[in-house]
C-alpha cells in the first residue's frame, strides 16, 4: 500500500461533486519528504479542491482529512525542480559548446530555456493537477 500523506482541514464548502477544504499546516511537516512539493509546509492554510463523489456526506464547517499520496508529491517535486534543473544545465552546456554562444548570451538562453518550461507547466497545469487525486475522509 502506498503511504499517503494527510492533513486535517475544515470544509469550506461542498458543491455538486466537489468539497472546498480549508487545510492548516501542521508540524509533522516537517518531516515529510514531499513538503515541498505540496506547498503545505511553508502556508499557514491552503484551499485544496477535494473532487468525490461523496460530495453531499460533507457540509461547511466539518472537521476532515485530505490525504493524497506520496508519489504524488515527489512527482511534482520531479516536475517543479528536478526537470527545471535539466532544462537549465542542459541549455547552458549546449549554449556554449553546441551554439557557440558567449557566456551573457548562454546565460539568457538558459533563463529563457526556464521560463519556457515553467510556461508549459503552466499550460499543462489541467493534466498535471488530473494526476494528483487527493481522498477526504471525516475527521474522527
Amino acid at each position: 500500500m502506498a503511504k499517503e500523506v494527510q492533513h486535517s482541514g475544515t470544509v469550506e464548502s461542498a458543491e455538486k461533486g466537489k468539497v472546498v477544504v480549508r487545510i492548516t499546516s501542521r508540524s509533522a511537516c516537517g518531516s515529510c519528504a514531499a513538503k515541498q512539493a505540496c506547498g503545505l509546509a511553508e502556508a499557514q492554510e491552503k484551499i485544496v479542491e477535494v473532487y468525490t463523489a461523496r460530495w453531499a456526506d460533507f457540509k461547511a464547517g466539518d472537521s476532515v482529512l485530505v490525504g493524497v499520496q506520496q508519489r504524488v508529491g515527489m512527482k511534482a517535486v520531479a516536475l517543479a525542480y528536478v526537470g527545471a534543473l535539466v532544462v537549465l544545465i542542459a541549455t547552458l552546456a549546449l549554449s556554449i559548446e553546441f551554439f557557440g554562444l558567449g557566456e551573457g548570451m548562454a546565460v539568457l538562453a538558459t533563463v529563457a530555456a526556464v521560463v519556457l518550461y515553467y510556461a508549459v507547466l503552466w499550460l499543462l497545469k489541467d493534466k498535471i493537477e488530473q494526476s494528483i487525486q487527493f481522498t477526504i475522509t471525516t475527521n474522527n
